[in-house]
């Protein structure tokens, strides 16, 4: 037998994508419709919403989808407190949250899923403190839906946020949470941060900055005793930040950890060149001395 030749040889099939069954997809967004079938028609669309690129809007669009995964959230409701939520309630609810998270990544559905104030209905999970499982993943997937928002810097976006109570969530969660959770509600944080109406905000008053300040401060003293590089990076983005605002630099001079002075995280950094960068960059910011001090 002939060895192949080499335009034969790039011929030969490839292994291709995992294909999707679209007439399968239909079928599952009508399923969601019936409360016989929903559950696992949630499960479905959940598992494949990777892999279909346009499956946000069929999901907007189709008559009564949206109405029927914000019916799976609300029937949580009354599972919250008190706290009685199940593992299976809170798989089941989740695959829906991912499912809007889809809808609120997606360009052609973002602006509207914001027009509907839909992430509203999120908010009560993340004021839940039980810290079970059921619980922590609820809200690590409610995280998730506003931090598919924030990633996409749209001003939009930021103004809907803050005309709501993210920012307090936030930082009891990155208070009180799970390491994951954290991370997550710092992430949300420094993208708001990072937006000038989001900083502007932040630094409006002596009570939201000083609330902030006192969190990330805690975090810190808690990074040190259990390091996470991970969440450690957010944090340090979160304080250089804060540091292009006059007013939160002069007072950041004043409350700036010593952790964040000394070497209490060198080991963990090691390998983070970016995370140590931006730490001389605050050093460096918090000793310019060239700001005239002005009431917070």
């Amino acid at each position: 037998m002939n060895s192949l030749t080499q335009p034969q040889r790039g011929m030969i099939p490839q292994p291709q994508p995992m294909q999707v069954d679209r007439e399968r997809i239909y079928q599952w967004i009508n399923d969601l419709s019936s409360p016989e079938t929903r559950e696992n028609a949630l499960l479905e669309l959940s598992k494949k919403r990777e892999i279909v690129p346009d499956l946000a809007p069929l999901l907007w669009h189709s008559f009564g989808t949206i109405a029927a995964l914000l019916q799976e959230i609300i029937q949580i409701y009354p599972c919250i407190l008190p706290p009685v939520l199940t593992a299976s309630q809170s798989n089941r609810v989740c695959n829906a949250l991912a499912l809007l998270q889809c809808v609120a990544s997606h360009p052609e559905t973002r602006s509207v899923f914001l027009s509907a104030h839909i992430p509203l209905f999120l908010y009560p999970f993340l004021h839940t403190v039980s810290k079970t499982r059921p619980f922590e993943y609820l809200r690590l997937t409610s995280l998730g839906v506003i931090g598919a928002l924030v990633k996409t810097d749209e001003q939009e976006v930021i103004n809907f946020l803050l005309n709501t109570e993210i920012i307090p969530l936030c930082l009891r969660i990155m208070e009180v949470g799970s390491e994951l959770s954290k991370t997550v509600a710092t992430f949300i944080l420094q993208k708001i941060l990072l937006d000038e109406t989001g900083l502007g905000y932040i630094c409006h008053t002596y009570e939201r900055f000083s609330h902030v300040a006192m969190i990330l401060g805690k975090m810190v003293l808690s990074l040190s005793k259990e390091p996470s590089a991970r969440l450690l990076k957010h944090v340090v983005r979160c304080y250089l930040r804060l540091s292009d605002n006059s007013r939160a630099r002069e007072a950041l001079r004043q409350c700036l950890p010593d952790q964040l002075k000394d070497l209490t995280f060198q080991n963990c950094l090691k390998d983070d060149q970016t995370t140590k960068r931006w730490l001389v960059q605050l050093q460096q910011n918090l000793s310019e001395m060239t700001d005239v001090p002005r009431p917070m």
